[in-house]
Parts: C-alpha cells; structure tokens; sequence
C-alpha cells in the first residue's frame, strides 16, 4: 500500500466502558460518546449514510449490534446493518462482500481483537475492505478492540502491571489498514504506558499510539491525523532512540530505552504521520502553531 494513492479515512476509537459496577462485557456497551459517533457521520459525507457493524469481536454481537443500532439512530441514521461474522467461511459469502460493497462506513465494535483478524483477515471481505480504503473515500472506525485491529502490527495482550519485561506484551499481525502506527486503547484508564513502551520497542519504525476512552483519531489518506474527542492521544515516537536492549535480551529480563519520545495531544490537535510533525492548538485560540521541527515541545504559547 502506496500512502499517497490512499483515499478512504480511518477512525480508531479508544473505547468508553460503563461506569457502573458490573465489568462484563454486557456493562460496557456505553462504548462511544456523541461527539465521536457524530464525527464518523461526518466522515462519510451522507446525510443518512448505510454504517455496516462488524461485531465480531464481541462475545455478545446480537447485544452490540443493536447498541450500535439505536446509538446511530440518535443523529437519524436509519441505514445501519450488522454483520454478524462468527466463523471465518462467512467473510466469504457474497451477502457479507455485497453489504461491505454497498456501504459509506464499516464500524468494527469492541471485544476482542484477535476474533477479528481470525476470522476476517485474509479472506475475501479483508481484500475487499483494503481495495474500498485504498481506492475509495471509504470510512473505517473501530472503537477498543476494533481500534487496535486496524494497525499492521496489533497488540494482541500483555498485564500493563508486568509491561517492560521483554515478551510481556504479546503481538500479532493486524488488518494492516495503517502500517505506520501500533495502536492500544483505554489508554489513560488502564494505565497501558508500558505496553505501548514494549511494542514500539520491538517495532522502532512505527509510531506508538494510545488512545484514551472517548477519544479518538481522524486519519486520512493514511497520513494526516486529527484528535477528536473529550481525552487524550499519547505518542510514543522510538525514531530517535539512542538506545534499546530489546533484541539481545532474554525473556522476562528488564527493558531499558532511552531519548524515547512522548508527544500528549487533546481534541483538535493534529500531526502528520510523513514526517511526524505536529500542529498544536494554541493556548490563545488565536491561530493554530506548527511545529517545524517534529520534536519541538514548546509549541503551545501562553495567554
């Protein structure tokens, strides 16, 4: 995949579970805030666009699906269709490629990742995904887990508590949608710092994202990308290290990184995946400021 021949926009969520005091999965459907759900709409430029739900992910998709469902319908979207995907012979069938063919966005739920890439990577609904992206100005959101999928290489699990010994953190090839990034969500919530750390580690070429719950990423033509959403986006840039063990240690064995680069970004703050510069929103509201250098960190002016 060419970045400059890419026409289609994806949208990486980072999940927003129920606050209430169940934790399974049925209790965290609360899964994106309007302002995000309003943003994908937006994106795929109808006023009553056809959203296809992917919940494969999910251990409950019939529940999802029709979370997905009334959500939308808030913004009057009455074109929504879940594609419930459960074994992998069903991302062949024409039905599934005829819904995915017809649709402005395909939205990938929560859950968990791996489902996704199991039973839809590689098949001919994954091709044909690629094919609309690429050549298409085509929408793909995920949020959680449908998030973390959309990266070449995927995190695939990993305790955020045992992160930075060398193989905590485990890893799987992704959907490949946006080679450039490893992406992880409910960043701030659940403290995955570390996880992130451990990946770029062990892929310095790409760029650690952490998105955190309600927070997400506007990435067009596979280059240009734009926070949105009530949180934060972390950067993890590793092109500048001037040193990582990962390699030559065993496994289990403390990892050690040094002039990693952190970046923390809020809504409306944009950077360029190209050449990783970043165009900051400044504190007087007055302009928007571009950082000529990608590592300047002093971007934002005071009142």
């Amino acid at each position: 995949m060419i970045r400059s021949e890419v026409k289609g926009t994806i949208i990486p969520i980072g999940g927003n579970e129920d606050k209430g005091t169940r934790r399974d999965e049925s209790s965290q459907l609360n899964f994106v805030q309007k302002g995000i759900l309003a943003r994908v709409i937006k994106e795929c430029k109808k006023p009553d666009p056809l959203i296809v739900v992917i919940p494969t992910a999910s251990s409950i998709p019939l529940e999802v699906g029709e979370k997905y469902k009334a959500a939308f319908g808030q913004f009057n979207c009455s074109h929504i269709h879940v594609l419930d995907i459960r074994e992998k012979f069903q991302s062949a069938y024409s039905e599934s490629l005829e819904w995915v063919s017809k649709a402005d966005c395909v939205m990938f739920s929560g859950g968990n990742q791996s489902r996704i890439t199991r039973l839809i990577r590689d098949t001919p609904l994954h091709h044909l995904l690629m094919e609309r992206y690429v050549h298409e100005e085509f929408v793909i959101a995920g949020t959680s887990a449908g998030a973390m999928c959309m990266s070449e290489a995927m995190i695939t699990g990993g305790k955020s508590t045992e992160a930075l010994f060398k193989g905590a953190v485990k890893t799987k090839e992704g959907m490949g949608f946006i080679p450039d990034l490893i992406i992880d969500s409910h960043f701030i919530q659940r403290g995955r710092f570390g996880r992130v750390m451990e990946a770029v580690a062990r892929f310095p070429e790409r760029l650690g994202v952490g998105l955190a719950e309600d927070t997400g990423l506007v990435i067009k033509n596979c280059n240009e990308c734009e926070v949105i959403g009530s949180g934060m986006v972390v950067l993890v840039d590793p092109s500048q290290l001037t040193h990582n063990n990962e390699e030559i240690l065993e496994m289990g064995t403390p990892m050690s990184l040094c002039h990693l680069i952190v970046h923390v970004l809020a809504v409306g703050d944009h950077f360029i995946l190209e050449n990783r510069k970043l165009e900051i929103l400044p504190m007087s509201h007055d302009a928007r400021l571009l950082l000529e250098h990608p590592y300047a960190i002093n971007g934002r002016k005071s009142r």
